[in-house]
């Protein structure tokens, strides 16, 4: 059973920007982006809670900004000012939850999406 698609992700040069969405399906709202470079472990990336508050990874801060629509079930990353440090593939994360007390932290999520591939060239 799926419940959160991510779309959006695609090849540009350093500099240049993309926009991330992921749908949610069922009782479950997304509400984290992390990220998974090529031979690394996945790491976070930014959160937004219920109440629309945000957190960002000091490595994207300034340039990535998180954001959802509620009646689209929707979940948005747009990333400004690529670096090719960026490349990896992309996850929205899910919760069953309204709030959750970490959005730093996996564990706090219950579903994954299947990751969409973002790459930047120099």
């Amino acid at each position: 059973q799926v419940h959160a698609v991510e779309s959006g992700g695609g090849s540009v040069q350093a500099g240049g920007s993309l926009r991330l969405s992921c749908v949610s399906f069922g009782n479950v709202r997304c509400v984290g982006w992390f990220r998974r470079p090529p031979g690394k472990e996945r790491e976070w990336v930014a959160g937004i809670d219920s109440d629309d508050s945000t957190k960002y990874a000091d490595s994207v801060k300034g340039r990535f900004t998180i954001s959802k629509d509620n009646d689209k079930n929707t979940l948005y990353l747009q990333m400004n000012s690529l670096k090719p440090e960026d490349t990896a593939t992309y996850y929205c994360a899910a919760s069953r939850w309204r709030t959750v007390p970490d959005l730093r932290e996996e564990v706090e999520y219950n579903y994954w999406g299947q990751g969409t591939q973002v790459t930047v060239s120099s």
